[in-house]
């Protein structure tokens, strides 16, 4: 799976206009179903998103994860995170087929929620828009391949 995590003083998702899901200080987290995941791969990206320390202490130093500020998350589906872009025209082959990428999804936020971290959702496949305000700022890109 891949994920990209921009830590947040907030942000909210709409679909047609109305709000769907939204958080106060903590994490939007974009997630991205690749071929070939896993739920052990989504719960272990959902424990060590919880558990990662980018939040400030008090002297600043980025050291208490969002359970530890008492924040929440925003997980919205983000599959062009899968993008091939050797052409000019991204290609999504390696994403997950949707309704393997959607069980996922709902998948790592259950892993998030079971962590301690409140979770909101967007709407999966849906046409979304997203606003933030990103703190920091503060982006981070993580595969599961890589952990």
């Amino acid at each position: 799976m891949r994920a990209v995590l921009q830590r947040v003083s907030q942000a909210e998702v709409r679909v047609d206009g109305t709000l769907i899901g939204q958080t106060g200080p903590g994490l939007l987290i974009l997630i991205c179903a690749m071929a070939g995941d896993s739920e052990a791969e989504a719960a272990r990206l959902a424990a060590k998103i919880a558990k990662l320390r980018i939040f400030k202490d008090d002297q600043g130093k980025m050291n208490l994860s969002v359970k530890d500020i008492g924040g929440s998350a925003l997980v919205v589906s983000q599959f062009t995170l899968a993008a091939d872009l050797r052409g000019n025209r991204p290609g999504f082959s390696t994403a997950a087929a949707p309704d393997l990428g959607e069980g996922l999804y709902l998948h790592f936020s259950a892993c998030l929620a079971a962590e301690g971290v409140p979770v909101a959702n967007g709407r999966f496949g849906a046409d979304m828009a997203v606003s933030l305000v990103n703190d920091g700022p503060v982006t981070i890109w993580m595969d599961t391949d890589t952990l």
